[in-house]
């Protein structure tokens, strides 16, 4: 047989061949490897002096699925399911072949790669390694299979419950469930699978019997399967709003799972393109892609970022304790410092209460707390202690003197290539740098609460941020998982000047009629995880009051306070905190605040305004007209020019819904003109708030788009 090949290494140990796949980074199955694949198990296959095959891979990867840039790119329905249909072929092949195929699952086993592993005769697993069928939250299904043969190995709950919800199952779990049929140390795989392969040669496993199709012991009857699935669709019909893949997924088993497995499949392959050309799946994956890419950003390319091992964090509150979280789990020497020791106990009890759920899932104990705290943690009310830091972290009180003082002092004991990051949501950084001798060195990371889950940072360049900086920085972000988005120092940066769009139409609409419950449920509806009145209750209206004071102070009169707006603050009902904001808290459940009611009716009644009928639709399009504008206003002040970065930042900071792609790609579905002659409208209606944009305008008069082919 061939022996040379570009993406995978061949090793015959006397009859039996094992085949090692490298294709970095994860090996993807892009088109050429698969070609290669193809090729070397079917000249095994052919050869009389091979007797079995050991499928395995290199490095963390077994195989970690499809190459998704493909299926992107993929438009022509019957082009993709050609090519998904030759997959699916492959997979047969090897499931109906002549000698017997032992996958050695050395690391991540994702999508098509485990559906490779399913059509193989025999599975070893390394300990630890992942596998799943995580296909759903890139708006797929499994296109290879796998909705008919994880059902065969793990039964139907256990196959939905890993299609419907995307999330990998540890080998150990698999072991217990039959998808693995041995465990085995990293070091031992190779040899274990080979020892499997004997067993096959010398007659002790029967090849026949280990065909995945031919397994129907853990099949339902078809009044269970039913019975499953009515029960999966109404789960989905609560959890997957908005979403095409997990109902297909249902269908492909409530249809499949007969004993003709071949046209089972090939309902399969139908269903998959069904959702690889919808806009949900192209979204998802443009998100998906987007995220791998964020922060590479051409201004740092080439520029080597500071390698970080101790971190200095500022104020151990909510957010520092947060931040410390993070830094102890990216495994970082970190120093907390706080003003007093009373301080310090306090964060050191929310840093404590932050690793809570760690404990209770399992996945650590207290004494692993324990030690985490002892060998990675100082505790100081001395910033000399912070000298030798890589990285500073300040989340101190939001006063630019006590900021500004802070730094100063640091910047006289740090070494000169220490970077300096300020946590500000608000402040300008820009000005904060000013008191540095270099002011290069300071740069914004604004992390989202609870800092440890929330998974967008967004990083601020002040005027002066030297690049090094901001190399660094993205570096630092993707090293604690978080998702960098890069944004120019402005009034708000990017996320809060956007959330303010996207909700700042509400007042408008009420102050016109419009009834604010339903203002609630159709943003809901439309996909966010809360309304404005609901948010603005938790976050507290009379700091959204001060932001947008700011607003109107530094970006002139399109950002004036509505007169409403200004009712409602003075009711001095903040939210939750006050125990009363638009809901009142103050009962078991919460419910309308007369107080802020009545405010609304007042000033409804004083301007001779009535009760005003609209559909959700009209509102959902004067909230999102606003939230594009304010978008690309800000593309033309040069706080963000980078539309895939912008919509990310949104998804994962505000919880915009992902299965619409974000505000800029739900602008060019709606159209760029649309948006535009909506906005003309809202202005004639409501004022200079809704004045479109003039970059809108030349869009709209240019038919380009956010997101250019």
């Amino acid at each position: 047989m061939k022996s040379e090949f570009i993406s995978l290494k061949i090793e015959n140990h006397d009859g039996v061949v094992a085949i090692f796949m490298n294709n970095p980074p994860v090996n993807q199955l892009s088109k050429h490897f698969v070609m290669e694949l193809v090729e070397a198990i079917s000249s095994c296959f052919e050869d009389p002096s091979v007797n079995a095959i050991v499928l395995t891979g290199t490095g963390k990867n077994f195989i970690a699925g499809a190459d998704l840039t493909e299926v992107y790119r993929a438009t022509e329905k019957e082009t993709l399911l050609q090519k998904v249909m030759g997959t699916s072929a492959f997979l047969n092949q090897i499931e109906m072949g002549p000698k017997p195929v032992i996958a050695a699952i050395n690391g991540n086993s994702l999508g098509g790669g485990l559906e490779i592993a399913m059509a193989c005769h025999y599975r070893v697993a390394a300990k630890g390694v992942q596998l799943g069928q995580p296909e759903v939250k890139v708006g797929l299904i499994p296109g290879a299979g796998g909705t008919q043969r994880l059902p065969r190995l793990i039964g139907l709950p256990n196959a939905l419950e890993m299609m419907t919800a995307g999330n990998p199952i540890r080998a150990e779990k698999g072991l217990t469930r039959g998808l693995v049929d041995e465990i085995a140390e990293p070091q031992d795989l190779i040899d274990v699978a080979i020892g499997a392969a004997h067993k096959f040669i010398t007659g002790s496993i029967s090849l026949n019997s280990r065909r995945t199709r031919n397994r129907y012991n853990r099949l339902p009857s078809a009044g269970e399967l039913q019975a499953v699935a009515n029960g999966a669709k109404f789960m989905a019909m609560a959890k997957a709003k908005g979403y095409i893949a997990p109902f297909k997924v249902i269908e492909a088993m409530e249809k499949g799972l007969s004993f003709d497995i071949e046209a089972d499949i090939r309902r399969e392959n139908e269903l998959f393109v069904e959702c690889a050309v919808s806009d949900v799946a192209k979204n998802l994956i443009g998100i998906f892609l987007n995220t791998r890419s964020a922060g590479r950003l051409p201004r740092i390319a080439g520029v080597e970022p500071r390698l970080i091992k101790k971190v200095t964090m500022l104020g151990g509150g909510v957010m520092g304790s947060g931040i410390v979280h993070l830094l102890l789990k990216g495994g970082y020497e970190t120093v907390l410092w706080d003003i007093n020791e009373d301080a310090l106990a306090r964060g050191l009890g929310l840093l404590r209460k932050s690793f809570e759920y760690h404990i209770k899932k399992k996945k650590m104990t207290q004494t692993d707390l324990d030690l985490l705290l002892k060998n990675q943690l100082k505790t100081t009310t001395s910033l000399d202690d912070a000298r030798d830091s890589d990285l500073i972290i300040e989340a101190v009180l939001e006063d630019m003197k006590v900021k500004q003082d802070i730094w100063k002092k640091l910047e006289a004991t740090c070494n000169p290539e220490t970077i300096f990051a300020t946590n500000t949501s608000a402040l300008p950084i820009t000005e904060m740098a000013t008191v540095l001798k270099d002011p290069g060195r300071m740069i914004g990371l604004h992390f989202f609460n609870p800092a440890h889950r929330m998974p967008l940072l967004e990083i601020i360049c002040a005027k002066e941020t030297s690049d090094h900086a901001l190399a660094t920085s993205v570096a630092f972000g993707r090293k604690i998982n978080k998702t960098p988005i890069v944004v120019n120092d402005a009034p708000g940066f990017y996320v809060s000047r956007q959330l303010g769009g996207l909700f700042g139409g509400s007042v408008y609409l009420v102050a016109d009629g419009v009834d604010g419950n339903q203002i609630e449920k159709a943003m809901k509806e439309f996909g966010m995880p809360m309304g404005p009145a609901e948010l603005a209750d938790l976050t507290g209206i009379d700091i959204n009051y001060h932001v947008n004071k700011t607003f109107e102070r530094k970006l002139g009169e399109r950002y004036k306070i509505h007169p409403l707006t200004e009712l409602v603050y003075q009711t001095k009902c903040y939210g939750r905190k006050t125990g009363a904001g638009y809901m009142d808290y103050s009962g078991a459940k919460p419910v309308p605040n007369k107080k802020i009611e009545d405010v609304i009716r007042g000033y409804l009644n004083k301007n001779g305004v009535s009760p005003k009928k609209v559909s959700d639709q009209d509102i959902v399009d004067a909230m999102l007209a606003l939230a594009i504008n304010e978008a690309a206003l800000m593309i033309e002040e040069g706080v963000c020019d980078r539309p895939q970065d912008m919509d990310l930042a949104m998804i994962y900071g505000t919880g915009f819904p992902p299965y619409r792609g974000g505000i800029l790609r739900y602008a060019d579905k709606w159209g760029i003109a649309n948006v535009y002659n909506k906005l003309v409208e809202l202005e004639r209606q409501y004022g200079t708030r809704f004045k479109p944009a003039q970059l809108l305008e030349k869009m709209s008069c240019s038919g380009k788009t956010f997101y250019e082919a």
